[in-house]
């Protein structure tokens, strides 16, 4: 937060974080304050015991009052070791929550803004699509190709919704899988036709048929059509994206490649975090919420299965789900 003076110039008032390194300071220099008065009230306290020894005629040994005095310096500088030692793993930890808060509210900042895009912008589209329809005198050719295009963004709002509704019920652990014998193959090639006419991108899907797995429908199909998202998102201004189900052995393997880009050597560890997307919300021209691959892990995870991501050859991502057969 910042603010401006009468001159112009601009203050940037202090942070939470500053304001708990000042205090962590304050602190540090108080103990090391009452460390010196406790050595020299502890060697003021022995001296003036041998004194009054003295004076009552006992015979006090000055090596054996050295050595107390040593022992008590030793014990308050221990104790002092362990102090500030507990003072600094705190001070870590409690700087690696602040940060840990600060990414995941500007992620969180990201996301409202990307949701508000993602809603308005197809909500927009649809009502321009439907007064086009009521205002002009349209071939029937037209009107279908309105139509489609209308149905597509009614698309994305009914799976931005739905995703949205998923990892609400992944956050709060309410989503219960339906575990059932299905032909994954008849589902992959059943999903990625309806994307493909849906969206008009390019999918060339290579299915090995009659690949059964026991998986959760509603699952099996948010992992597939939110891949294929991703694909068409980064995938350049003309997606190709490739598809492929094969059986390798005791596993199953299913792969989403796309010819974009490809991710980040510094964004590849991230990717699945909820909210995360790189770079900033603001400036951003892809389109997407952060929640797509964090949900695909947890149900992949939750099939007991592996994803991986690759380079694709010669360009572009690979996103490879491993199913144990």
């Amino acid at each position: 937060m910042s603010t401006k003076s009468p001159t112009g110039l601009l203050f940037r008032t202090p942070g939470p974080l500053l304001v708990f390194y000042l205090l962590v300071f304050y602190v540090f220099l108080q103990f090391c304050w009452w460390s010196y008065l406790l050595f020299e009230l502890n060697t003021e306290i022995l001296t003036l015991r041998e004194q009054i020894a003295q004076s009552k005629g006992e015979v006090v040994s000055s090596v054996s009052l050295s050595e107390r005095i040593s022992q008590k310096r030793l014990m308050i500088f221990g104790e002092g070791l362990v102090f500030i030692l507990l003072l600094t793993l705190g001070l870590v930890q409690t700087r690696r929550s602040f940060r840990r808060e600060a990414n995941l509210a500007r992620q969180q900042k990201n996301f409202l803004l990307s949701v508000t895009h993602e809603f308005k912008s197809p909500l927009a589209a649809v009502k321009l699509y439907l007064q086009t329809l009521s205002m002009r005198e349209l071939t029937r050719e037209k009107q279908l190709d309105v139509l489609r295009k209308a149905s597509a963004e009614t698309g994305r709002l009914e799976s931005l919704a739905e995703n949205m509704l998923l990892a609400a019920r992944i956050d709060n652990h309410a989503f219960s899988p339906a575990f059932e014998d299905l032909d994954i193959s008849e589902m992959l090639a059943g999903i990625t036709e309806d994307f493909r006419n849906r969206t008009q991108v390019r999918v060339s899907s290579t299915i090995q048929p009659g690949v059964v797995l026991s998986a959760d429908r509603q699952a099996f199909h948010s992992i597939v059509l939110n891949l294929l998202e991703n694909a068409q998102k980064y995938g350049g201004e003309t997606p190709e994206i490739e598809v492929s189900l094969k059986v390798a052995g005791a596993s199953v393997v299913l792969s989403v490649a796309d010819k974009g880009n490809g991710v980040a050597d510094e964004d590849k560890s991230r990717i699945f975090d909820k909210f995360y997307r790189a770079g900033n919300e603001e400036t951003r021209k892809t389109k997407g919420t952060g929640l797509g691959l964090y949900i695909v892990r947890y149900l992949v995870r939750l099939h007991g299965a592996e994803i991986h991501l690759r380079d694709n050859q010669p360009a572009g991502s690979r996103f490879d789900i491993t199913f144990k057969n």
